[in-house]
């Protein structure tokens, strides 16, 4: 299963009006050709952050669903991240780390995912729930039980790395405009 093949299959489950952030890089790209939706926001730079931004987003507007769509990479930037959301122990936020051990959106340098177990990290951190699934089948029997769960909770796909190449087209939004789309899709003022 590659990066294309579990948001085929995650995406179309993920409700209506959930507040998505996604983590730079291939994640980023991958999930707007997935499924682009005004309460998106794509990390263009800020590696490791999108989980901080998920986390404030969660307590800034505890009435809305917020998911993180991480990579294993990001999350290795920066695991502080992990604590502060089991500190903050959102019950909104769920958070999903695609693993395929590399950087593939920098040529695929390896990760230490391997040697990390980062739902165990997640844990330890104190979110609720953490799990890992490794096939299709296990993430389509998977994804509407954690987003049913209370938060922090935390899924890690076990995927492949995909084929050579971007898993889909840069992002067409200026930051500028992601973070007023987002905002507005929030009932923010702009």
């Amino acid at each position: 299963m590659t990066l294309a093949d579990a948001l085929a299959i995650l995406a179309p489950r993920i409700p209506a009006g959930t507040a998505c952030i996604h983590a730079n890089g291939y994640v980023s790209r991958a999930g707007c050709a997935a499924r682009d939706r005004e309460e998106c926001f794509y990390m263009i730079g800020s590696m490791g952050l999108a989980a901080s931004i998920g986390l404030g987003v969660a307590l800034t507007r505890p009435d809305r669903r917020v998911l993180v769509l991480d990579g294993d990479g990001n999350v290795l930037m920066n695991p502080g991240a992990l604590a502060s959301i089991g500190a903050a122990a959102p019950p909104n936020l769920h958070h999903v780390c695609f693993d395929n051990g590399a950087h593939a959106s920098t040529g695929g340098q390896r990760t230490i995912s391997d040697h990390v177990r980062l739902e165990e990290v997640a844990r330890a951190c104190g979110y609720r729930w953490s799990g890992r699934v490794e096939t299709p089948e296990a993430l389509a029997a998977e994804v509407p039980a954690l987003l049913g769960r209370e938060g922090p909770a935390f899924l890690l796909i076990r995927i492949a790395l995909g084929p050579p190449g971007p898993p889909g087209p840069r992002i067409p939004h200026a930051p500028e405009a992601m973070t007023a789309r987002l905002r507005r899709a929030l009932g923010a003022a702009a």
